[in-house]
């Protein structure tokens, strides 16, 4: 039955449907995730915060995501994909809604809602790009799980542009209100998409299955052949993952890696873009646009490595270039080619390579696992990964002291030891793909399920 689906030369309309409905929900989650980096950027003066209070904002939304990566992606792999993605949105978009209300000088309630719109964030990204993959042929399966990830800069850059052009007039509290927008996606979601065949195969729903792969291929159900024997597996316990020790090195220091970096690099820059350059709050939000427009150019190009370099070689790419770049950024900080600061040029070089990583990082975190443990497996890398998000920001204020005000002659001190910092992530990022990544790009689900079903560190260790 599965074998119809990867010998289909191009994507149907309603497969194409399903893409959609993932790529405009992590579009719509990192737009929610992001609105703190500018917000932050416009409060630290009049609620006067220090290191240690501002770190705890932005690092507030990263322990949500360690902790909803782990149990939505758990669910998923319970009670199916599809119920798990719209519970997700429903999270983020309504916990960043309530973020209206925060209070003035309130930075304990805005860290405390922020936890929680990380928690529905976490869970999204564990869930939609292992529901395209099983969607889709084995061939494109990289370059359209790239494709997934390639719209999430353009999320940001949403929340960059209103933070520039909206926020001066309006308030950083209407920026929040946008962010409920994501919770009439929902409608969309249960229009759009069914559930993975895959997962329901899995369930030893095999009638169900050949329904929801008839209806993404567009062919009549009985057209395709029902196995004559499909029983329900039992639901993996989570200490399965550890019989998958190649699997579970490169996908938890590849996502460490590349987070801590591109989360601790990204939240912090409109600040240090304000400081070290000398501008205001929403041009330093107008040059963050030009970070992100790096980051799709660089998830498309990423999207299309995967396939053609190789998942394996696509990821060291992106961890080791993304390390020079970071590396250069803080050692030449104060430089300037002509008019342009070597700090924000180098920043948007090297968001092409840690941002555009993610589009092979990504899928590549469930692609190494069965699909009994799929979400379960993605969710406890991303999970794991997201660390990354609290470690990131927070490595800057531990380097400046967290009871400093927020300074420029503080923050600037601190940039060279706290780009090394960053710069060495990377280069985890990159020696997880080098020392333990093993090659997924040309096998099918099915394949994988069976290279990885009974045996997996001989599977891992024939395929690297």
């Amino acid at each position: 039955m599965f074998r119809r689906l990867d010998e289909a030369k191009a994507l149907t309309v309603n497969q194409m449907k399903i893409v959609a409905a993932a790529i405009i929900g992590d579009m719509l989650e990192f737009f929610d995730y992001y609105l703190i980096a500018f917000v932050l950027a416009f409060i630290i003066k009049p609620w006067h915060l220090t290191f240690g209070q501002s770190a705890i904002i932005l690092t507030s939304s990263g322990l949500g995501a360690i902790f909803g990566s782990f149990i939505w992606g758990r669910i998923a792999d319970i009670i199916g994909r599809r119920t798990v993605f719209i519970g997700t949105v429903l999270n983020f978009s309504l916990a960043s809604g309530l973020l209206y209300f925060t209070p003035e000088d309130g930075w304990v309630y805005l860290s405390v809602m922020r936890f929680f719109v990380g928690f529905g964030v976490g869970g999204l990204y564990c869930v939609d790009l292992p529901l395209v993959q099983e969607f889709v042929p084995a061939r494109m399966r990289g370059f359209i799980g790239g494709l997934v990830t390639v719209f999430i800069p353009l999320g940001v850059m949403i929340s960059s542009a209103l933070a520039a052009f909206v926020l001066d007039s309006v308030g950083w509290r209407w920026l929040f209100v946008l962010g409920l927008l994501p919770a009439a996606f929902t409608l969309v979601i249960r229009a759009w998409v069914p559930e993975s065949p895959h997962w329901l195969m899995s369930q030893g729903r095999k009638d169900e299955a050949r329904k929801a792969l008839a209806w993404a291929l567009q062919v009549p159900p009985e057209t395709l052949p029902l196995p004559d024997h499909a029983p329900k597996q039992e639901v993996a316990p989570w200490s399965e993952l550890f019989k998958y020790p190649k699997s579970l090195a490169v996908s938890w220091m590849a996502s460490i890696g590349a987070q801590t970096a591109s989360y601790g690099i990204g939240l912090w820059a409109p600040t240090l873009f304000v400081l070290q350059l000398g501008c205001t709050p929403a041009y330093a939000a107008f040059l963050f646009l030009w970070v992100k427009l790096a980051g799709i150019a660089g998830r498309l190009s990423f999207a299309f490595l995967s396939d053609f370099l190789g998942r394996r070689r696509s990821g060291m790419l992106a961890g080791f270039g993304a390390a020079f770049c970071v590396c250069i950024a803080g050692l030449c900080h104060n430089e300037y080619i002509g008019t342009v600061s070597v700090l924000w040029l180098m920043i948007v070089i090297g968001d092409f390579f840690y941002d555009g990583g993610f589009a092979v990082i990504g899928p590549y975190l469930a692609e190494v696992w069965p699909t009994k443990l799929r979400t379960t497996g993605m969710g406890s890398a991303y999970g794991f990964g997201g660390i990354g998000k609290i470690i990131g920001p927070l490595g800057l204020a531990l380097i400046v002291g967290t009871s400093d005000i927020v300074t420029p002659k503080a923050t600037l001190d601190a940039i060279v030891p706290s780009f090394m910092y960053f710069t060495a992530w990377l280069v985890l990022c990159g020696c997880a793909f080098l020392f333990f990544g093993f090659e997924t790009g040309k096998q099918s689900i099915a394949e994988i399920d069976s290279e990885l079903g009974d045996a997996a560190p001989a599977a891992a260790g024939k395929n690297a």
